[in-house]
């Protein structure tokens, strides 16, 4: 181990990853509210602009007319904020946004957690580490997210021209793209619940199914955090080949075959640093720092939430945070589509 007490790491993240989940639930449950004030006449509850989160393919369509138009997005602005915040905590502080805030990855590991103590439970496999696939089918399947992200690409950034970006962003379906979401998840076709029943039991055996292998946005933060400044190191003269760091890896990264760890699976989470019995083997550090220094641990989920925070004030204080479509107008849209 080194200095800090990284044996606190996995309750820190846990307590940052239940209080993002539970404003999630919050935040789901006020703009419920909000669409039943829009659609059935109840009681009046302002939306909240935090639903955005749940919009990346908004959030990808805003990014590109700021970078072409310089154009903060009006409409979506509070996504477009969460977005450029998970980038760049990507590049600085590795996938810090899927390993410590996001409540996708969050019920993912529940429902592994839950899966891998009852594999235990009959003997199949370990507590800790649940049941793994081959090596061969783990390396294959993570392509299908770099093929979701690449299309995604090529339809908004590459196909889409900016005219017709902006034309889609104030059309009726781009305006009530919060409420199409919730409509989703509230009455899913039986295709969808389907799709997500198997998601979410196939989750309960297979360690972070979804975030490994289907995710375009974690490809995406996967690809930015390769050049991070900040990384897990090795060192081989201290480490025993104990392998307890890759039973606790949500990534299942073969952490024993590297002496540092760029690989974009890596989410940040310094599970296994907390996990490491040796001292001085593994630790947070920079490329030019020489092995026998490290960079404390907590600093990475400081700079994390630092960094989202920093946006989300940022944005609040210079009026990009809440949409400047009126409340009546989402009424309106709302009810055209949902009659």
């Amino acid at each position: 181990m080194i200095p800090g007490h990284p044996h606190l790491l996995p309750s820190l993240r846990k307590g940052v990853q239940a209080a993002f989940l539970l404003f999630c639930l919050f935040i789901g449950y006020r703009f419920y509210s909000f669409f039943l004030w829009a659609t059935a006449g109840a009681d009046y509850t302002p939306r909240p602009p935090s639903v955005e989160a749940f919009l990346p393919i908004a959030a990808l369509m805003s990014l590109k007319q700021l970078l072409v138009t310089g154009i903060y997005d009006p409409i979506h602005p509070a996504g477009l904020t969460i977005f450029l915040a998970a980038l760049v905590v990507a590049f600085f502080f590795r996938k810090g946004f899927c390993g410590w805030i996001c409540p996708i990855g969050c019920c993912s590991e529940l429902f592994h957690a839950g899966g891998s103590r009852l594999l235990a439970r009959f003997g199949k496999t370990s507590k800790k580490s649940g049941w793994s696939p081959p090596r061969l089918v783990d390396s294959l399947l993570p392509v299908f997210k770099y093929l979701l992200l690449l299309f995604f690409f090529y339809a908004i950034i590459w196909k889409m021209d900016i005219i017709t970006l902006q034309r889609f962003s104030r059309s009726p379906y781009s305006l009530s793209a919060d409420a199409r979401m919730l409509h989703f998840f509230l009455q899913p076709s039986q295709l969808a619940a389907t799709l997500l029943a198997v998601l979410a039991f196939v989750s309960f055996f297979w360690r972070n199914f979804w975030c490994r292998y289907l995710c375009p946005y974690g490809a995406l933060l996967g690809l930015l955090a390769v050049p991070s400044p900040l990384l897990v190191r090795r060192n081989p003269a201290t480490c025993i080949d104990c392998k307890q760091c890759e039973a606790v890896c949500p990534g299942a990264i073969k952490v024993t075959d590297k002496t540092t760890i760029r690989t974009p699976e890596c989410i940040g989470c310094l599970e296994c640093i907390a996990a490491c019995p040796q001292k001085d083997c593994l630790s947070l550090a920079a490329p030019a720092l020489p092995i026998t220094k490290s960079i404390s641990p907590f600093f990475l989920p400081l700079g994390i939430l630092s960094v989202f925070f920093t946006f989300w004030l940022v944005a609040v204080v210079t009026g990009h945070w809440h949409t400047s479509v009126p409340d009546d107008s989402l009424q309106h849209y709302y009810k055209m589509i949902f009659k």
